[in-house]
């Protein structure tokens, strides 16, 4: 291969996401998330998702024991929550910004969208683990997408 790893990780840099947090209750029922960006639609029928896990994060045990999550649709000015969740020494999330969706997972107040999920496989994905949702509940809100772009938070247009 004629390029390093920082060579690859900037080449996916150009392609702009959208930014989200997936969330789940720990062993000990506590709401803990997960900035994430490698997120997208599987199938309409069954409805599922998929996001990937680092092998090596925190929140890894968690997520892969969760019978339920959430991925949490972050809104234009957002960014600090997406920070946050992406800081691995964060702490947990302040319990007024979330609350329990119909499934039991904690979604996050201030996402623009809500996408709470019944685990349906994990898969291998090298240094990462594909999680795939079967989508139970969405709620949505009319608010302008977070995006990210070469290592940078950003908006639409």
């Amino acid at each position: 291969m004629g390029f390093t790893p920082r060579d690859f990780r900037d080449c996916l840099g150009l392609f702009a996401t959208g930014v989200a947090v997936a969330t789940c209750l720990d062993s000990r029922g506590e709401p803990i998330g997960l900035t994430i960006n490698s997120f997208s639609s599987v199938s309409l029928e069954p409805p599922l998702v998929l996001w990937c896990l680092d092998r090596a994060s925190a929140t890894y045990g968690a997520f892969t024991s969760a019978d339920i999550f959430a991925v949490n649709i972050l809104a234009e000015g957002c960014h600090e929550t997406a920070r946050h969740f992406s800081d691995p020494c964060r702490e947990a999330p302040d319990p007024g910004t979330i609350r329990p969706g119909r499934s039991g997972a904690p979604l996050l107040d201030e996402a623009m969208a809500h996408l709470e999920c019944a685990r349906h496989a994990i898969h291998d994905g090298g240094d990462h683990v594909i999680l795939v949702g079967r989508v139970l509940a969405i709620e949505t809100a009319p608010k302008r997408p977070l995006v990210y772009f070469r290592g940078t938070f950003d908006r639409l247009g």
